[in-house]
């Protein structure tokens, strides 16, 4: 991780090296916090937040779903959130940002309402999260033995720290077997979503993407869907089983940190040519056109930090 030289903490600016929390907070023990993923990129007109209003609001609603009741509001957040990148002074290309509302120290025991609400954020220069030879050459996926987490024992529409161990094992096996990335199915079968992403998959030049039953509702599949429709590309959100995916012209999963990363093999399977299909390179060049502030129809989704 590239370091950077400051953290927000509850209203203030912290040396990165000093930002720590105490060994009895509650979210260490216990696994409940909101965060969040937001991207920042270099523009011609300097750096740029993509989609600030709707990551922060994706924040507090997923604090909401777990009864945390978060101390500063949605305007107070995304200020905190400006007012880092410009302290840290970033010259690279991507900033990552991360927010967390977390559960302090001052309670034990799993009942949390007593527990202090902190919240922090984070950012710092991260390139491609599945690497730059992934955007262009595609990535290796294997579905996993681990089934999504079921909608009857968590929150798929809350980012929360818990719900993320179930991706980390499965991970965790893909790349111990020699793959990249994992996919999860459902509890029935059916394509849930990578291990932090969503899955499209192009047939007969129609865009196929599962709808997030029990995963959460994500901002950049929300964008894909608008860039494809925009370019006069059929969408359809229903259910998808992997053998589908075998068969598929195309595949690629996108997410705040994969951005749009084609998928060029799943279980052994080559997907289409195995390589970077055609309609992945169009959504993912309009994708980046749109984060690098190249596309003024897109333009209300960046936050220039000035």
């Amino acid at each position: 991780m590239k370091e950077a030289q400051y953290i927000w903490m509850d209203g203030a600016f912290v040396a990165w090296n000093d930002a720590k929390v105490h060994i009895l907070t509650h979210t260490l023990h216990y696994g409940n916090a909101a965060f969040e993923g937001t991207r920042a990129y270099k523009t011609n007109k300097g750096l740029a937040i993509f989609r600030l209003q709707d990551h922060t609001k994706r924040l507090l609603n997923s604090a909401k779903i777990v009864a945390i009741d978060c101390p500063y509001t949605q305007e107070q957040l995304q200020r905190a959130q400006i007012e880092l990148l410009q302290k840290n002074h970033f010259e690279g290309d991507s900033v990552y940002i991360r927010p967390i509302i977390y559960l302090g120290y001052g309670a034990m025991g799993v009942y949390h309402k007593n527990s202090p609400v902190n919240v922090a954020i984070a950012a710092w220069e991260w390139g491609a999260y599945l690497g730059e030879d992934g955007l262009q050459k595609g990535i290796r996926i294997k579905t996993s033995s681990f089934a999504r987490n079921s909608v009857k024992s968590s929150f798929g529409k809350a980012k929360i720290s818990a719900n993320y161990l179930n991706s980390q094992m499965a991970k965790y096996e893909a790349v111990s077997c020699g793959f990249e990335e994992a996919l999860l199915l459902d509890e029935n079968g059916f394509v849930a979503e990578g291990s932090g992403e969503c899955l499209f998959i192009v047939r007969s030049n129609k865009l196929i993407t599962p709808p997030h039953d029990n995963s959460l509702e994500s901002i950049t599949q929300a964008t894909v869907i608008e860039i494809a429709r925009n370019m006069g590309i059929d969408v359809e959100e229903r259910r998808i089983t992997r053998d589908e995916i075998y068969v598929s012209d195309e595949a690629f999963f996108t997410g705040t940190a994969a951005e749009i990363t084609p998928i060029r093999e799943l279980d052994f399977r080559v997907i289409g040519n195995g390589c970077r299909g055609e309609i992945t390179t169009k959504i993912q060049n309009a994708y980046f056109d749109i984060v690098l502030g190249k596309d003024k129809e897109f333009s209300h989704y960046l936050t220039y930090i000035f």
